[in-house]
């Protein structure tokens, strides 16, 4: 029996090795990853960059206090704010804290208003973390369930409804909105061309903060550095994680004008947020993305990989829909389809199934061509088998 808490549904499979877009286990196969850690190695497992600056780091300086100026840290932040647009930065561990972030800053800016009962919009459907706060947050009733009684101040709405968020706009205790420029687990779920632009107009117009979600759309993963610069907005608060480590823990919260100035010394910190070996890490991942050009590459084969998809898959009566921006991807069954997860390994690819019945598609970005045509058969071979029995 393990000694480690039953919280996962386990796959029969141990991970033992990673190398770019390949994970191996202990026997030696080798297995094509869509998971990426969920969307946390977008530059590929054990990245050798990466590794340099760890070990590098970990003979200099792990952790310091927040007390004292990080330099890196300062760095991190400053690159941030000019490929995102934002003013300022706060460093946690992970998205559940970049959210929880986000929100103390939606009931801080409801405090300057002298709002005391504050609401945020959130939709249905959605995900942002599994803290009290955060879970209370998501529209997702299984991830609630047991936790009760909720963080009081959410209020849902359909995603991709701007009419359902305009009903809304006579309610004077609401003061944000929190959204996913893309759904993720809610199974890569894209909006209209102008819902994020609707929102934002309706924020301007209601003064209400906008806060984008991007703890898995973020750091090139749509084909722009966050998903909300396709439709060429600025949020007000900006949260993200995941690929930003690259599988070193780290979290940020960015904000922007009115939003900037909230949070002063003394409303909010973290131990660990911000320390010198993820910021260094976070840094590098952010210089290798840009050198290499992976923000137009992943808009490139993410293109790639929709239509091949669709050319060789949309045709199956069983194909519901295939969706997806830039090299986040999902293609939904009219069943459930859990046990593809399973069938993958046997077939030496990983795949992802969110919400039962979507697999999910969130593979490395630096992937080389013949990688990206290796993913695209064996995905498509591995549901047409499953769909022909």
């Amino acid at each position: 029996m393990s000694a480690v808490m039953p919280t996962y549904g386990r796959l029969p499979l141990e991970a033992c090795k990673g190398e770019g877009a390949w994970l191996f286990d202990e026997q030696g196969n080798a297995y094509l990853d869509t998971f990426t850690g969920i969307a946390v190695c977008s530059l590929g497992h054990a990245n050798p960059e990466i590794a340099d600056v760890v070990a590098s780091q970990a003979r200099t300086l792990v952790h310091c206090s927040n007390f004292f100026h990080i330099n890196s840290q300062e760095q991190l932040a400053e690159k941030l704010c000019q490929i995102s647009g934002m003013d300022n930065v706060f460093f946690g561990n992970s998205g559940a804290e970049a959210n929880e972030c986000a929100i103390k800053i939606a009931r801080m800016f409801a405090s300057h208003k002298g709002i005391s009962q504050p609401k945020i919009i959130t939709t249905e459907h959605s995900f942002h973390g599994r803290t009290l706060a955060t879970l209370s947050a998501t529209g997702n009733p299984k991830v609630q369930k047991g936790f009760e009684p909720l963080v009081s101040g959410f209020v849902q709405v359909p995603y991709n409804d701007i009419a359902a968020v305009e009903r809304l706009s006579n309610d004077p205790d609401i003061v944000a909105i929190m959204i996913e420029p893309v759904q993720g687990e809610g199974g890569v779920n894209v909006p209209a061309d102008d819902y994020l632009n609707s929102i934002r107009a309706l924020c301007d117009q209601n003064d209400w903060l906008l806060i984008a979600d991007e703890i898995q759309t973020g750091i090139a993963r749509t084909g722009q550095w966050f998903a909300y610069q396709h439709a060429d907005i600025t949020p007000d608060v900006v949260t993200s994680a995941k690929a930003l480590g690259n599988g070193v823990p780290i979290g940020a919260c960015l904000t922007h004008g009115k939003a900037a100035k909230l949070l002063q010394a003394g409303n909010h910190g973290s131990t660990y947020g911000g320390n010198p070996l993820s910021t260094s890490v976070a840094k590098k991942v952010l210089e290798i993305i840009e050198r290499d050009g992976l923000v137009k590459q992943a808009e490139i084969q993410g293109a790639k990989l929709l239509q091949s998809l669709k050319a060789r898959l949309l045709a199956h009566e069983k194909i519901k829909d295939i969706r997806g921006l830039g090299m986040m991807v999902g293609i939904e069954l009219d069943q459930d389809c859990a046990d593809l997860m399973k069938r993958g390994i046997d077939r030496g690819v990983l795949v992802n199934v969110t919400q039962g019945h979507v697999v999910r598609l969130l593979p490395a970005l630096n992937m080389s061509d013949s990688q990206l045509d290796d993913l695209i058969d064996k995905i498509c071979s591995l549901i047409e088998d499953y769909l022909a029995e």
